[in-house]
């Protein structure tokens, strides 16, 4: 970044800096890549870079140390802490909104997002994760609803059959099968007989339900669908079965710039690293270093692919939609100076507290001390257990949830890693950027700033969005807002709102 432009910044932020040319010399971006790691705080960074540093004493960087370029401020209308679905709508549609809303305004509203008014000016679109696809951060580029959990209305929104603007996502990748298929269906989500997989067919799409099938050349658009639930942990998963979020968004940029080479308008695309997050919730330590390094990878990836396409020039902006955890390193042994982070100990540690926790309830082993020393905590890099954390471990052998929880600070307690709590927290996050223009949003952001760099770099008009969802008031009483007798998931909304 040049000096001129951190002046720039110093004085008057975003709008100075527009105002005094960009970093394509006034040229804008035919492409935007939208790249979200779910709940990765600084604090998460630091643990994967000291751990890549452990493993190569040469190696002191990540690859997204390079693509810095600043922090965003998290807080949503309701709460200093912010939940995804808050979060995603600030950076999808540019307002700040309750925690829990899917891309509507504290009143429940429609609010046009960043990805609509792309497709609808002629843009291609597509939605990466690694969650289900019907989660709060990619529902929210896509769907209008109060209450994020509510993902079988979300999905029938997403493939464009009870949205308004019909379909207006190209490239659906990730999770969450079990929301797409009738309730008589094994692992259904749905509580009613809607077979979304089918209604998809209708809309053009092809349904990739496995490796073999993403690994083939598809037409857009195509719905790629490889778990019931969320799609596995990178330290779990089985490549012959679940493509990575590398695979996947190289695959999708390749699959949107086939198909835009000769339109006028090229594409946006919203990729997200989302199991970082599940894993801070977790507390799992290594399930939340592995998902961050595959971020890292795919990060180091999309920069590549970005460098390897002149002829389309493209912007990418990564930051969380918040932190997760609470995640600090490092304590006192004995009293200042002797202090412990030990990130070795992620040496041995082989899978994630998720899959070890079914693992363990589903053994049907009669040895219960033997096996949970050998095939739980050695494998998850705890290699010399107490004989009070075995007898611990034997006791919440059918409680998944605080076996997973209390597994996770096993091993954080050897590691040096701390977490102060299974939720969100508060924290800014780092704002990194790529590609053409991205020195333009350098510096101290509020989350709804990025809809508006989006927006600008793509000469989008969301308000015009906005107008067209709100007059469907028919699919805004039946879909969007709450029905009589039901809440938002938060309450205490006018509480939080006089106080901001």
């Amino acid at each position: 970044m040049s000096t001129k432009s951190l002046f720039l910044i110093a004085l008057g932020g975003f709008a100075a800096l527009a105002e005094a040319g960009r970093g394509g010399g006034g040229k804008k971006p035919r492409n935007f890549i939208m790249v979200i790691p779910d709940g990765f705080g600084p604090a998460s960074g630091t643990m994967a870079r000291n751990w890549v540093h452990w493993n190569d004493n040469s190696t002191v960087g990540l690859p997204i140390d390079e693509m810095m370029i600043g922090q965003v401020r998290t807080r949503s209308s309701d709460s200093y802490v912010t939940d995804s679905a808050s979060s995603a709508t600030a950076y999808s549609c540019g307002i700040k909104t309750f925690n829990g809303g899917i891309a509507v305004n504290d009143d429940q509203e429609p609010c046009g997002t960043v990805l609509e008014a792309a497709k609808l000016k002629g843009y291609m679109t597509g939605l990466i994760v690694t969650s289900r696809i019907t989660h709060a951060t990619p529902a929210s580029y896509v769907a209008h609803i109060y209450d994020r959990d509510k993902e079988a209305n979300i999905a029938l929104q997403e493939i464009g059959y009870t949205h308004p603007l019909g379909r207006t996502v190209d490239i659906l990748l990730g999770g969450g099968k079990c929301y797409f298929t009738p309730k008589s269906t094994a692992s259904s989500c749905r509580k009613d007989g809607i077979d979304a997989l089918a209604i998809a067919k209708t809309l053009g799409y092809t349904i990739i339900e496995d490796r073999a099938a993403f690994d083939k050349d598809v037409k857009l658009p195509y719905l790629g669908l490889f778990t019931q639930d969320h799609m596995s942990y990178e330290i779990d998963r089985d490549p012959k079965k679940e493509p990575s979020l590398t695979e996947m968004a190289i695959k999708g940029l390749d699959d949107l710039h086939k198909a835009t080479k000769e339109s006028k308008e090229g594409f946006f695309v919203l990729v997200e690293a989302s199991r970082i997050d599940h894993a801070g919730h977790a507390n799992d330590p290594t399930g939340h270093l592995h998902d961050i390094l595959e971020y890292n990878r795919a990060m180091n990836a999309m920069r590549e692919w970005i460098d390897g396409h002149d002829d389309s020039p493209t912007v990418l902006i990564s930051t969380a939609d918040h932190e997760c955890g609470g995640l600090t390193l490092g304590y006192e042994l004995k009293g200042a100076p002797d202090y412990w982070f030990a990130p070795e100990y992620f040496a041995g540690s082989k899978a994630s507290v998720e899959k070890l926790s079914s693992v363990w309830k589903a053994s049907t082993t009669t040895d219960l001390a033997g096996f949970v020393r050998e095939n739980i905590f050695k494998q998850y890099g705890v290699m010399a257990p107490t004989d009070a954390e075995i007898s611990r471990a034997i006791a919440l052998r059918n409680n998944t949830n605080d076996f997973g929880a209390f597994l996770g600070q096993a091993l954080s307690a050897r590691l040096g890693v701390n977490w102060s709590t299974r939720g969100h927290s508060g924290v800014d996050v780092t704002l990194y950027g790529y590609g053409i223009n991205h020195e333009d949003f350098a510096g101290q952001r509020e989350n709804t700033e990025v809809a508006g760099f989006v927006a600008e770099q793509l000469n989008l008009e969301l308000e015009p969005i906005t107008d067209r969802l709100r007059k469907n008031t028919s699919w805004v009483k039946d879909n969007v807002k709450a029905q009589p007798g039901q809440t938002p998931r938060l309450k205490g909304r006018d509480v939080a709102k006089h106080h901001h």
